[in-house]
C-alpha cells in the first residue's frame, strides 16, 4: 500500500473510484447521477486544488483518495458547485435524481416551518480547511486512510493552516470513531441533510474540527 500525492495521469482511475468508494456508507449515492456529482465532490478540487489531492495505491489500483482545501472562503460553495452541474449535466431524467431533489425541496420548506436548521457549510477562521475522504471496501483496516490523513495534516503544517473541518453524518458511526481518532471534535449543532436518506429514514450532518 502507497499512499502519495494525486497526479494528472491518475485522473481516469480516480474517476471510477469515486462511483464505488462509498460502497455501503449513508452516502453511497445522492442523486444517482456520477458525472454531476463529481462535478461537485471531485473535479473541482482536481482543477483548483491538486495540490491537496492524495491517493492510496495498491499493486498499481488505486483503492482511495483524500480531496482537500486549504481555504474554504476562497473555494466554490457547495451550493454554487451544485447548482453549476445541475446547469451543465441537467440529470433529471432519472428517478432518483428526481426523488432527491423532490425530498430536498420538501425538507428545507419543512425546516423552515419548524424554524429549524437544515446542514450547510462552515466557514470559519479557525478551521478554514476543509477534506472529503473516501477509501474503497477492499483498502478499509490497512491503514489506508490513517496515512492519506496524514499527508493532508503534514501539508497543512507546511501552509501553517490553524485548523481543519469536515463534515459526516452522525448515522455513519464507523467514520466518526476513525474521525475521533485522528485528532478531531465533534463541532455545533447536526441539522438534517435535505433530501438525503438512509434505509429510509432521514440523516443528520455531523462536522468536526481539529486545530495545528
Amino acid at each position: 500500500m502507497q499512499v502519495r500525492e494525486f497526479k494528472d495521469t491518475d485522473r481516469t482511475q480516480l474517476r471510477a473510484l469515486f462511483e464505488r468508494a462509498g460502497q455501503g456508507a449513508p452516502t453511497e449515492s445522492l442523486w444517482g447521477h456520477t458525472d454531476s456529482e463529481a462535478a461537485v465532490y471531485l473535479d473541482p478540487y482536481m482543477d483548483r486544488e491538486p495540490a491537496s489531492l492524495f491517493v492510496a495505491e495498491d499493486a498499481g489500483k488505486l483503492v482511495g483518495y483524500l480531496t482537500g482545501c486549504v481555504n474554504t472562503a476562497a473555494f466554490p460553495g457547495e451550493d454554487a458547485r451544485i447548482a453549476e452541474a445541475l446547469r451543465r449535466y441537467r440529470p433529471f431524467r432519472s428517478r432518483q435524481a428526481v426523488a432527491f431533489f423532490g425530498r430536498s425541496t420538501f425538507d428545507v420548506l419543512g425546516a423552515k416551518i419548524r424554524r429549524r436548521t437544515t446542514a450547510g457549510e462552515l466557514t470559519d477562521p479557525q478551521w478554514p480547511a476543509h477534506l472529503h475522504i473516501n477509501v474503497a471496501s477492499e483498502a478499509r483496516g490497512t491503514g489506508a486512510a490513517a496515512g492519506l490523513m496524514n499527508l493532508w495534516f503534514d501539508r497543512l503544517r507546511t501552509e501553517r493552516v490553524p485548523g481543519c473541518h469536515l463534515q459526516t453524518l452522525v448515522e455513519n458511526g464507523r467514520a466518526a470513531k476513525f474521525f475521533e481518532r485522528m485528532g478531531f471534535t465533534p463541532h455545533g449543532a447536526t441539522p438534517q441533510v435535505p433530501g438525503l436518506r438512509y434505509r429510509g429514514a432521514r440523516v443528520h450532518q455531523l462536522t468536526m474540527v481539529r486545530s495545528f
